[in-house]
């Protein structure tokens, strides 16, 4: 199915969903729990594979008795990618009724939803949300998130750059947006004392603009610049042209791409000739895991699709199902500020990526980040020089 007829079909089943019946948790043997997420615009991809992968979720959890006795039910609402209709998409999930809900992808795009979700007191789960601001700036007492925050992600690249890669000339590239130039200050914060001591010097540290079908002047720059490493910190899309062109100028920069680098889309667009050695930093990927929890969800998932989940994000949307589920469970209840209470003080929820445990700030605690290798085959592997 292509993603036009996918997301037209979603949204079918979605009105259906939200004129049907009446009262947020449906009749009395379901919980219904609201997924937001981008069905249609850039990120369309992204939408459907954290829809397939919350249903995955879903499955196994009322295969398994459910929660409270109840079975869940998904009630997916677009976003579209944007703020705008974000929050128009949290309205529609607040007129339900629904007291929880997983979403979004994306920093500026979760924000205008988590502020209308908080006012209205529903638990909200971000699951590819990993601006710093989010939790750090004001206090939001019904959200949290399965990803982890960009300032994490940043202090591992400083330090696997500097002490891993040994590099000595770093280029730090962005897209001026909140996600890319988030991680790419954060990355400057953490690198100065690098900078300061004289053992590194950024030679580069600016922003392409998003969208362009040629890089070529860019590039020309770098190749000149003539860096140990290029850390690109924005979105795949970008990632993916930029590579291939600098490959085919002849640059071989050792290419460091953030986590929203590594998917399908990306090696679609660069091809594996571009993508072979470059290197992307990630929270724990399922099939790279040993927890029983990463083998039972890939093996559904790959029962259902015959592949595995295209986004780590997709990933985490399942993991804020399994992180509500857990708490509505200790909680004996779906009451918000039972289960906003109870997401914070939870010390045994399992995950697919690992422990679900959450700060007083709605933050994950102790994600680990990895470095991901593509070999010459452009498969994904752990990188062994670590």
């Amino acid at each position: 199915m292509n993603r036009r007829m996918f997301a037209s079909v979603t949204l079918v089943v979605t009105l259906a969903v939200l004129f049907a019946g009446c009262g947020g948790q449906g009749g009395s043997d379901t919980i219904k729990i609201g997924l937001q997420a981008p069905l249609t615009g850039d990120y369309a991809a992204e939408g459907q594979w954290a829809q397939q992968s919350v249903e995955v979720a879903a499955q196994l959890i009322n295969d398994s008795g459910g929660v409270l006795g109840k079975q869940i039910e998904i009630v997916v609402v677009d976003d579209a990618s944007n703020p705008k209709d974000s929050a128009l998409a949290a309205q529609k999930v607040i007129a339900q009724g629904l007291q929880q809900v997983i979403g979004s992808y994306g920093s500026s795009v979760t924000a205008p939803a988590a502020d209308l979700y908080d006012a209205n007191k529903v638990v909200s789960v971000g699951y590819g949300c990993t601006a710093v601001r989010l939790t750090m700036d004001k206090q939001r007492p019904y959200f949290f998130r399965t990803a982890g925050r960009d300032d994490t992600q940043s202090e591992f690249f400083v330090k696997f750059a500097t002490e891993v890669l040994k590099a000595k000339r770093i280029a730090i590239m962005h897209d001026n947006q909140d996600y890319g130039k988030g991680v790419a200050d954060d990355a400057m914060r953490f690198m100065q004392p690098y900078v300061d001591s004289g053992q590194v010097e950024v030679v580069y540290f600016d922003a392409i603009t998003p969208g362009e079908s040629d890089y070529s002047a860019v590039i020309s720059q770098l190749k000149e610049l003539d860096p140990d490493v290029w850390f690109f910190t924005a979105y795949y899309a970008e990632a993916a042209l930029l590579l291939k062109q600098a490959r085919e100028a002849g640059l071989t920069t050792i290419f460091v791409g953030n986590n929203s680098v590594p998917t399908p889309e990306f090696e679609k667009i660069a091809g594996v000739n571009a993508i072979a050695g470059s290197i992307h930093l990630n929270e724990p990927m399922p099939q790279f895991l040993s927890f029983p929890e990463s083998d039972e969800f890939l093996n559904a998932y790959k029962a259902k699709y015959n592949e595995l989940p295209g986004s780590i994000w997709a990933v985490y949307a399942a993991d804020a199902l399994n992180a509500l589920v857990a708490a509505i469970e200790k909680a004996g209840s779906t009451d918000p500020d039972q289960v906003a209470a109870a997401m914070r003080t939870m010390t045994d929820a399992k995950g697919i990526t690992g422990p679900l445990l959450f700060t007083e700030r709605g933050d994950r605690k102790d994600i680990p980040y990895y470095a991901y290798i593509y070999n010459a085959q452009g498969v994904l592997e752990l990188y062994s020089g670590q």
